[in-house]
């Protein structure tokens, strides 16, 4: 046989084609991997990054990947940058805008002239999937995950990975919570290698709400949330949202969807049967790479409205929700069999017991963050796979159920009206920026309209009213904020009743304290109908009236034109109670002094520094004892202590205020001897239940803390108080529970129990007072229409300068 040299042609081709390969994989090669940067590799035993390090590795990311582009979003409330990093193939990242358009434009069905069109933009589209970590802090793995995750994403090669890449935008968000971040690490850095190393910090992880920032998704109070909702809902529509958290130590090693009865009915049928395959999805690419106790239907409801992975159900995304096992903090913790016998909740009797949604129950051992960063990798990579496979699906049907709200189900509003003239001004631009904020279309009305209420017949709708259309592509969000909810009763078969997994009503308006009518039809033809869609909060505040803000975290004018000295007492066990009050004072301009244990421990003249003292709602117990010295340093352990009890009957005694909400009226109650109890006290949840529902109050205007506020308030309760005044000449009663009706929106067991009982009391000790809110005047900073009853309490109080 004779060989025949190559020809010259041929030897160049093959010489470039070596050189590109060569060149690829250099460019792969030269992609700075997490070890390189951190010294570590993520998931590692006792090691963590904190924020600066994680933004300076996706930089390092952003440079050397053309996969990879990195965007701030914003600042948040402590002044680090939120960013965001898009990874898809080289192709999309160099066409992001085609891409951010298509999403728009499916998002909206009244965009899209034709059925060719829709099709076209389908065909060309790519599925968004967003992605996003450590929204609370303390479950840290997730923040470090991210780094691991767009490193694998930036340098594979494989099939699976080039698919992924092709078909799918990623946003991949870091942490939802970049402050926390750096509050755990520093923390953990702190008590690394001491008796102390794995607790959590003694502080909240997010500066105002702790826990709570994931319960701000409709209210949008934050400047994280605000951020993301824009990024979601405003620019780029994601079909899906995938939000990574870890739960208890002793239970399911990771928990996925489907999720656990009941679920709200304004979720389409199609995005539960979509969040349930997403789930078996995660659960059976876990299962086959060997990890044992996942669980499914249990614990996480749907039900609720205002968290991260529930409100893209509301804007007809897929909201998956995925909960690790945590470690302590970075440090491994070992789990006995015995603690996970012990372990139940809805959908699990027991961690070692194989149900159908727990088929393989994880025996225990040392668990290691190493362990839920695999988990999670895995799990990102299942959605990720998914939408890549299913990519038309997914973009179709997306499209198809914003086209579907556009159709008002027979006997539901064609709009919820909010009346003009209501004179609570400031509260209705807060409602009506963070309906716009989210997606919501808001109208103005330029000519009056003759309406007709399913309450009150026909009336006028008066021109500078406010019109809210259902016939819209996030017609869910609006019914689900418009609508009271009715909760259902679920019990246990012990007769208890069974706890939601977090409230059970929120209607938006009734918070606010905003008068607004379901419209079911208008006598004046719709060409006749003369309205403005509203852009937004400037533009709101100018037809109102109020004087323009700064951007969305300068303050509101202050409701107290000489406020008094105010100190919020802040326990180092912390609670989101206490950042909410900070929040509503910070947004309304009212100075203030946080006042730690030590200080009540030590001062014996707290009423020469405060006229004021607030007690956020927090047990008895912790607020006296405070934290173990077992579990923290000294300077962290330990309550107010009986001598801080007695320092704040001195000064109430010497002429201060002190006002409690709900948990702490315990203390005020029990040890300074008012007469005044608890009549909801030693009920069992079989005779008595409300956790967190809208309640109506009647209230007594002729009280000056009832200033400015009508005969009939609605105000907010989650498993609180209510009071019997034995003594009315010492404790007179501003707010009563309403004898009849009394539950809004939400769910109420026992009503009896409460119809009629004072809700909120002023009580005179010595020179001073003490007022006892048996509800949450400030509840997740969401509740508008009760703030005055705050500042009127506030108002009240004198000044030993002034007296």
């Amino acid at each position: 046989m004779v060989l025949h040299r190559p020809s010259l042609a041929l030897r160049v081709i093959v010489c470039l084609l070596l050189f590109f390969s060569y060149a690829h994989a250099q460019e792969r090669f030269d992609i700075p991997s997490p070890r390189a940067v951190l010294g570590f590799t993520p998931g590692d035993d006792r090691t963590i990054a904190d924020w600066r390090q994680i933004t300076d590795y996706f930089a390092r990311l952003d440079r050397a990947s053309d996969r990879v582009m990195v965007r701030q979003l914003g600042r948040t409330t402590l002044d680090r940058p939120l960013i965001v990093a898009f990874i898809s193939a080289p192709e999309n990242i160099r066409d992001l805008a085609k891409y951010q358009e298509i999403a728009r434009r499916l998002a909206d069905p009244r965009s899209i002239r034709d059925d060719r069109e829709r099709e076209r933009l389908i065909g060309e589209g790519r599925v968004v999937v967003a992605i996003s970590c450590s929204i609370h802090s303390t479950e840290i793995v997730a923040s470090q995950m991210s780094m691991q995750l767009a490193y694998e994403l930036a340098t594979a090669t494989d099939p699976e990975t080039r698919e992924i890449l092709a078909k799918v935008i990623l946003l991949l968000i870091p942490s939802a919570n970049p402050d926390g971040v750096d509050i755990v690490a520093n923390w953990y850095r702190k008590t690394l290698r001491t008796p102390y190393e794995g607790v959590e910090p003694p502080e909240l992880y997010h500066h105002y709400a702790g826990h709570d920032n994931n319960r701000d998704w409709f209210m949008l109070n934050l400047p994280e949330t605000q951020l993301i909702t824009r990024l979601f809902w405003q620019e780029w529509f994601p079909q899906i949202v995938y939000d990574v958290h870890q739960q208890g130590t002793n239970g399911s090693r990771m928990f996925v969807p489907p999720f656990y009865d009941p679920f709200n009915p304004h979720i389409a049928p199609l995005l539960l049967r979509e969040v349930g395959l997403l789930g078996h999805k995660i659960a059976a690419d876990l299962q086959a790479a060997g990890f044992q106790g996942v669980i499914t239907n249990a614990m996480y409801d749907t039900w609720w409205h205002g968290g991260f992975r529930t409100a893209p159900y509301y804007h007809n995304s897929i909201g998956i929700l995925s909960e690790a096992a945590s470690a302590r903090l970075m440090t491994p913790v070992t789990v006995t069999r015995e603690q996970l016998a012990q372990a139940r909740t809805r959908g699990m009797d027991s961690a070692l017991e194989a149900r159908t949604n727990f088929p393989d129950p994880w025996p225990g051992g040392v668990w290691r963050p190493r362990d839920i960063l695999q988990m999670e990798i895995i799990a990102a990579r299942a959605v990720l796979t998914m939408a890549a496979k299913y990519r038309e699906r997914y973009l179709r049907n997306f499209y198809e159920l914003g086209l579907r709200a556009l159709s008002v189900p027979s006997g539901a509003p064609l709009a919820y009206l909010i009346p003009a003239g209501q004179g609570r001004d400031e509260n209705l631009a807060k409602m009506l920026t963070t309906l716009i904020e989210q997606g919501i279309e808001v109208h103005r009305l330029d000519r009056e309209l003759h309406v007709s209420t399913d309450q009150a017949g026909e009336r006028e709708a008066p021109a500078g009213s406010y019109l809210i259309l259902l016939s819209q592509p996030y017609r869910a969000d609006v019914q689900a904020l418009f609508e009271p909810q009715r909760y259902p009763n679920r019990r246990l078969p012990s007769g208890e009743a069974e706890r939601p997994y977090d409230v059970a009503g929120w209607t938006l308006p009734l918070q606010m304290g905003i008068e607004y009518l379901p419209i079911m039809s208008v006598r004046e033809p719709r060409s006749a109908w003369r309205l403005t869609l509203v852009k937004d909060e400037t533009e709101i505040r100018r037809d109102l009236g109020l004087p323009l803000r700064r951007d969305s975290k300068s303050p509101v004018q202050s409701p107290i034109p000489h406020p008094p000295r105010i100190g919020i007492y802040r326990s180092w066990v912390a609670t989101a109670d206490e950042g909410w009050t900070r929040f509503v004072l910070d947004t309304f301009n009212i100075p203030y002094r946080s006042v730690l244990d030590a200080e009540l421990r030590a001062e014996n003249s707290l009423r020469s520094k405060y006229d004021v003292i607030i007690l956020p709602s927090q047990r008895m117990r912790e607020i006296i004892d405070g934290n173990s010295p077992d579990r923290y340093p000294a300077e962290y352990a330990g309550g107010m202590t009986e001598k801080g009890v007695e320092n704040l009957r001195r000064f109430v005694e010497d002429g201060g205020v002190l006002i409690c909400f709900d948990a702490a009226t315990e203390l005020a109650i029990k040890r300074f001897g008012l007469p005044v109890r608890n009549a909801l006290e030693g009920l069992r949840s079989s005779e008595f239940y409300c956790p967190g529902s809208i309640l109506a109050l009647d209230v007594d205007t002729n009280h000056p803390m009832a200033k400015g506020l009508p005969p009939r308030v609605d105000a907010y309760f989650i498993n609180s108080a209510a009071f019997d005044v034995m003594d009315q000449r010492r404790a007179r009663i501003v707010a009563r529970y309403a004898a009849q009706n009394v539950l809004r929106s939400g769910w109420l067991l026992g009503e009896k129990h409460i119809q009629g009982k004072a809700a909120l009391v002023e009580v005179t000790m010595g020179r001073g007072r003490i007022v006892l809110f048996g509800f949450r005047p400030q509840h997740r900073g969401q509740t508008w229409g009760t703030f005055p009853f705050i500042f009127n309490a506030l108002a009240l109080a004198e000044s030993p300068r002034n007296e």
